[in-house]
């Protein structure tokens, strides 16, 4: 069986999804529709812009978005999924190529998601970590001993988890996770505690977006980060939506559900390679591919 996956904020490069634009008619309709929704050029800066453009999240984030969908929407038949996941950012375009979302509906969304998170991470100075080779549970003990905001925010594969929270908390649970024995704990350099309690403001706007959005049932079962589950039903599919901007990417439990419920081969769809890695990493025996 196939698992199509898509990548979420990290994954940007500058000359993303040029190649798409200039060789085929349907991704040109697609950025051009994208650029009169968004109010700007965005294909300007994801083409020809400079890294430090790219890196703000009202841009990253609808960047990778439509680079992912465009190319879903021109494999035609060869995209054929058994099952789609994305991380963090990435589940919007696996719901956007599964059919819950339109494309239109889908894009308007991750400008609001991107929109709001700046937002939130301009009220209150808070950051992640990423750390590497110790047990999830031993990182989820650190962090609740911790005084403050700290919290397990991706699981990205056995032995690296990102946390997130407030910076003074972040600072001591990485002090502390070393003595534990973690190869490094290295702050990253993002906005923001995403994926963590501080995300709530921005929970709360994206709710309301979200609720006034028609979600249909998908094409096939869509593994959401929020429980590591496939959901086909519209209402549990909007609920973890919104519930996301605040819990945890249960990408590791993802990538095995998908894999005990049959999956063979997976293919990342979007800028980078990150996802294929992780599922490397994940189950050695599954066949890994990517299209960018």
């Amino acid at each position: 069986m196939k698992a199509f996956v898509f990548p979420g904020q990290g994954a940007q490069f500058v000359g993303m999804g040029k190649e798409l634009y200039d060789t085929n008619e349907t991704a040109r309709e697609m950025f051009e529709k994208a650029n009169e929704i968004l109010g700007f050029r965005i294909t300007d800066i994801m083409f020809n812009g400079t890294d430090e453009d790219l890196k703000q999240t009202k841009v990253t984030q609808p960047a990778i978005f439509l680079h992912s969908v465009i190319l879903a929407k021109t494999m035609g038949e060869e995209f054929n999924p058994d099952m789609v996941a994305g991380h963090s950012l990435g589940e919007f375009s696996a719901l956007v190529a599964a059919g819950a979302l339109t494309f239109e509906d889908g894009l308007r969304l991750v400008a609001a998601r991107a929109m709001a998170m700046q937002k939130a991470c301009e009220l209150k100075p808070s950051t992640m970590a990423a750390v590497l080779a110790l047990p999830d549970e031993k990182v989820e003990e650190v962090c609740q001993g911790i005084d403050g905001v700290v919290v397990c925010a991706n699981y990205n594969c056995p032995g690296q988890i990102v946390i997130s929270g407030e910076i003074e908390a972040i600072d001591a649970a990485c002090e502390q996770l070393l003595a534990a024995g973690a190869k490094r704990a290295l702050k990253l350099k993002v906005g923001g505690a995403f994926h963590s309690p501080c995300m709530e403001p921005a929970r709360a706007e994206l709710a309301e977006a979200i609720e006034h959005t028609e979600v249909s049932t998908p094409i096939c079962p869509v593994y959401q980060n929020v429980d590591a589950l496939p959901h086909t039903d519209p209402a549990e599919i909007k609920a973890n939506l919104v519930a996301q901007l605040t819990a945890p990417v249960r990408w590791t439990q993802t990538v095995k559900n998908m894999i005990a419920d049959g999956a063979t081969e997976f293919v990342e769809l979007g800028p980078g390679k990150v996802l294929q890695g992780l599922v490397a990493k994940i189950d050695r025996a599954m066949t890994v591919s990517g299209r960018q």
